[in-house]
């Protein structure tokens, strides 16, 4: 496996590269050992990550997320034993550390010496690092449908559909308690695509961690974006997410200016 990971970062131009496609490639790999084990009778894939495996978004991620749809016969720390106990036996040396609160759970999955073992890092100790969150309560409303992931391997994969992923990005860009950079450049990708959230989903997901009953909808998604995007610090977005980037000049368009003339055009 460590061999198949050299072919498929030699093409790459930089290190920064090299490592972000070597994360990747486990996260494909990770994904994998979760329908070979047939947890996606359990859960659904969302997020950032989802995102570019199905439909090309041009950032990498660190994060694996999922909803838990199914909360029978799934164990959080069960679920992760056989996740790592495959990489084990694929020959990866991994470590764990599982944080779980409440209602999300969380497991930082790292691979002491693979940078090094790549030539990506001249520390051994150095370690490439993949968070899998899991939240074991969402709001009502999602729908799921089934992707095919063709990059590396060929398994199918029960993800949040589009308008149900959108909605979720969001919550998570407006009512967060603090901002994540990436998402505002998802939420760009969404807009520039006129894509339209799963209201329900959106409107529920507020009420469970505000308490407030917003009642968005079509007719009044315009004025809900205007609002929201007018109180965001895009120069602190534009701070985190540039890493992520393929291309980094595309780090130019996460602008005030920007957002607001896409809402004026798309919706």
């Amino acid at each position: 496996m460590i061999e198949l990971i050299r072919e498929i970062i030699e093409k790459e131009k930089n290190r920064e590269l090299k490592i972000h496609r070597t994360r990747e490639f486990l996260q494909i790999l990770i994904l994998k050992i979760i329908w070979d084990k047939a947890y996606f009778k359990n859960i659904a894939f969302l997020g950032g990550t989802a995102l570019r495996f199905f439909y090309g978004l041009k950032r990498f991620s660190e994060d694996l997320d999922f909803s838990l749809l199914k909360k029978e016969n799934f164990k959080f720390d069960e679920f992760i034993n056989q996740i790592t106990k495959e990489l084990n036996v694929l020959g990866f040396d991994v470590e764990k550390k599982i944080k779980k609160e409440k209602t999300v759970k969380t497991c930082m999955i790292k691979f002491p010496s693979l940078l090094y073992r790549l030539n990506l890092s001249p520390l051994k100790e150095q370690k490439l690092s993949i968070r899998i969150e899991i939240d074991t309560n969402p709001p009502p409303g999602w729908n799921t449908q089934i992707y095919v992931i063709t990059k590396e391997f060929v398994f199918t994969v029960t993800g949040f559909d589009l308008p149900s992923m959108f909605s979720t990005k969001l919550h998570a860009c407006f009512f967060r308690k603090y901002i994540k950079g990436r998402d505002f450049y998802d939420l760009l990708w969404y807009l520039g695509k006129k894509i339209m959230p799963n209201f329900t989903l959106l409107n529920n997901a507020i009420y469970q961690t505000e308490k407030i009953k917003m009642n968005i909808n079509k007719n009044n998604f315009k004025e809900f974006l205007k609002k929201h995007i007018q109180k965001i610090n895009f120069k602190e977005v534009k701070k985190d997410v540039e890493i992520f980037l393929t291309d980094k000049k595309e780090a130019e368009l996460l602008k005030k200016e920007v957002f607001f003339r896409i809402i004026e055009t798309n919706y």
